[in-house]
């Protein structure tokens, strides 16, 4: 048999051959792909730092006392109606002073630290026998204030405020809360048109740090970021006060602010 008869009678054994092969390593597993990288994590929004600080660089506190240099005899209120509640008399809450100069319900804060609470709390302000109590309530910007009722007669709550929307609203014995919100800060006056001697202030502050002193006119502010900022004290009868001070790591730095009466 010549060679081309033999290879044409092989030739379709060949093909045979060559698509089963074929056949074979179409079925072969494929090789896994990759996983995917994963997704990275969001990152935490960064917390605001005041200009002149830091971050990373630490904290500190800053503490001190509000003191009135003179003599000063707080007065007294005369009371109208609701006796049985009010009492008889009351002191005059616009000038606490205590035996050494303390000075009672003056408000502190770093006035260049614009940074509100990230999330306001509800502070309550109470009617106790016919007095505001705190006499000066601080707040962060965007807080509710919860006005309470405790003394069970009618009493009437009127803000006068420029920034926020004023509100006076009649609060009988069966109403015991309001609720109000305090958007802008500002220094809000409150009044009681039921008793004519009741007074109070809600102080809307945009500053993380603040404080009312205490009867020893005492106040505290602590975790202050490292830096320099100007601290500002606020009273109804005294006026504005400021001084510069300087928060260094892990230190305590002690400011007192000096008062006279107006002329």
């Amino acid at each position: 048999m010549s060679a081309s008869r033999w290879f044409k009678k092989l030739l379709p054994v060949l093909l045979v051959l060559s698509a089963g092969c074929s056949k074979e390593e179409s079925h072969a597993p494929a090789k896994p792909s990759e996983p995917p990288p994963a997704a990275a994590a969001p990152s935490a929004p960064a917390t605001p730092t005041p200009n002149n600080s830091t971050p990373g660089q630490g904290v500190g506190t800053i503490t001190g006392k509000v003191v009135f240099k003179g003599t000063h005899a707080s007065g007294k209120v005369t009371i109208g109606k609701d006796k049985e509640v009010c009492g008889d008399s009351k002191l005059d809450p616009v000038l606490v002073v205590g035996s050494q100069g303390e000075v009672k319900n003056a408000l502190i804060q770093i006035a260049d630290l614009k940074r509100a609470d990230s999330v306001p709390k509800e502070a309550v302000l109470d009617q106790v026998q016919c007095e505001y109590v705190p006499h000066v309530l601080a707040i962060p910007v965007g807080a509710t204030v919860k006005v309470k009722n405790s003394d069970g007669i009618l009493h009437n709550v009127h803000t006068f405020s420029e920034k926020n929307a004023p509100f006076n609203r009649a609060q009988p014995t069966y109403l015991k809360e309001i609720r109000e919100k305090f958007s802008k800060p500002e220094v809000v006056s409150v009044r009681c048109d039921v008793h004519a001697w009741m007074s109070g202030w809600i102080v809307v502050t945009e500053s993380p740090f603040y404080d009312v002193t205490s009867a020893a006119g005492g106040f505290k502010l602590e975790s202050v970021p490292v830096g320099k900022y100007t601290l500002e004290v606020w009273h109804e009868t005294l006026g504005k006060a400021t001084q510069s001070v300087e928060v260094k790591l892990g230190e305590v730095t002690n400011v007192t602010f000096e008062f006279q009466m107006k002329k």
